[in-house]
């Protein structure tokens, strides 16, 4: 078994991703905290919200958009709130819906950090790789299931 397992030619290349994923994940995050007090979740709801219609969205689909559960993007939301960066606004036909809209404050805290992050990810991501590497590496991506879910053009 121990042979099989490392000649599967799945396994290879799906652990390094993890591991890639994973080592990546931490350094981003690391850097979003250091420069902006922000964690990778906080400024993806911030980018989500930033790009969506009038800078709203349902917080069921923003909790779909960032592939949160319910409870996690409320947990998330309280602590935006809290700072200032996300207002609650309830749906006027439907006292059931929700809203999670991005305050003027939160545009200037995206924005701000946008500039870094950015930076950032072609420090540690896209200097590794060519730009025709990038464009591979987008279109491989774009074959997995679920490679646009956190999109906010969905």
């Amino acid at each position: 078994m121990r042979e099989q397992v490392l000649a599967d030619p799945t396994l290879g290349p799906w652990t390094r991703f993890l591991r890639a994923h994973a080592a990546l994940t931490r350094q981003m995050s690391a850097r979003l905290e250091a420069q902006h007090g922000l964690t990778l979740s906080d400024f993806d709801v911030l980018a989500q919200l930033y790009l969506a219609p009038e800078r709203a969205l349902r917080r069921v689909d923003l909790a779909r958009q960032v592939l949160l559960t319910a409870s996690g993007i409320t947990r998330l939301l309280d602590g935006l709130e809290r700072a200032g960066w996300v207002a609650k606004r309830r749906c006027e036909t439907d006292a059931r819906v929700t809203y999670a809209v991005l305050t003027d404050e939160g545009v200037e805290k995206f924005e701000a950090a946008y500039q870094s992050h950015v930076a950032d990810i072609e420090e540690l991501f896209g200097a590794q790789l060519s730009d025709a590497e990038r464009r591979q590496f987008g279109d491989l991506l774009e074959k997995l299931p679920m490679s646009d879910t956190a999109c906010a053009d969905d």
